[in-house]
């Protein structure tokens, strides 16, 4: 019987492969415990929107490669040994496999986009506090912009309404050329969410029912495989619904 030495390491590998394999689940480990502490400090108002939005946004760009490679490993059915660890399916398997009781990374992951970008909080880019004094003593409001945030200049909010409108077009059209794959589409989605909420959403609450409705397809879609589709049915109704979240949209630009 082999003597197990308490000074070395207790490898869980033999080969380089199979410490790769280790090491991509750690990785994808240490990215949720990372982004449940990430979104518990936002919560409790120890990080400014200004550092969470970009952290966020990195961390879920990372996610999605981690798991991508963690998916990707053999399944059970060509590994002889014990060696490796043990194939995983989703998010949920893996969560639940390691008993990670990590639930507002779970419901990041699950929307996969920001708080700030999914409740449509303050600008981001702009860490000011509000009725902020300049050099000169003047007292200014801060609190005339977009969601209550900092009121952006004529060219930046003129840059802001094309970068949404653009967005908006490019999304339809992927639609109208037959796109239904989620690799080609959730990322122009994603985009379109980020421009919404950045223009301010126009005003009202039918602006809030279009971004809604946007955010559902998000989440829908980031639940999907990177080579699934939607059909045609689905499709349609996308469709309808991003062309009536844009006039809405376009509209309400008048009342701002």
């Amino acid at each position: 019987m082999a003597t197990l030495n308490p000074y070395e390491e207790a490898r869980l590998y033999t080969t380089s492969s199979e410490r790769e394999q280790w090491e991509n689940f750690a990785t994808l480990f240490s990215l949720i415990v990372t982004l449940d502490y990430l979104e518990l400090a936002y919560v409790r108002g120890g990080v400014t929107e200004a550092a969470y939005t970009p952290a966020c946004t990195r961390l879920l760009a990372q996610y999605k490669t981690a798991l991508k490679l963690v998916l990707g490993s053999p399944s059970s059915a060509a590994l002889q040994g014990r060696s490796r660890p043990p194939p995983v399916e989703g998010l949920d398997e893996f969560m639940r496999m390691y008993k990670m009781d990590m639930p507002a990374a779970h419901h990041r992951l699950l929307i996969g986009v920001p708080a700030t970008i999914e409740h449509g909080n303050n600008n981001p880019s702009d860490s000011r506090a509000p009725n902020q004094h300049n050099n000169n003593g003047t007292n200014h409001n801060h609190n005339g912009g977009p969601n209550g945030g900092p009121m952006p200049s004529g060219r930046e909010r003129a840059k802001q309404v094309a970068e949404t409108t653009q967005a908006f077009i490019t999304f339809t059209d992927a639609l109208k050329l037959k796109l239904r794959a989620k690799d080609s589409l959730h990322p122009l989605l994603s985009e379109l969410v980020v421009c919404y909420t950045r223009s301010g959403e126009g005003a009202g609450s039918v602006n809030e029912e279009g971004r809604a409705k946007m955010l559902h397809w998000l989440i829908k879609m980031n639940q999907m495989r990177a080579s699934e589709e939607i059909d045609e049915e689905q499709a349609r109704q996308l469709l309808f619904e991003i062309e009536g979240a844009y006039n809405d949209w376009f509209r309400s630009l008048q009342d701002v």
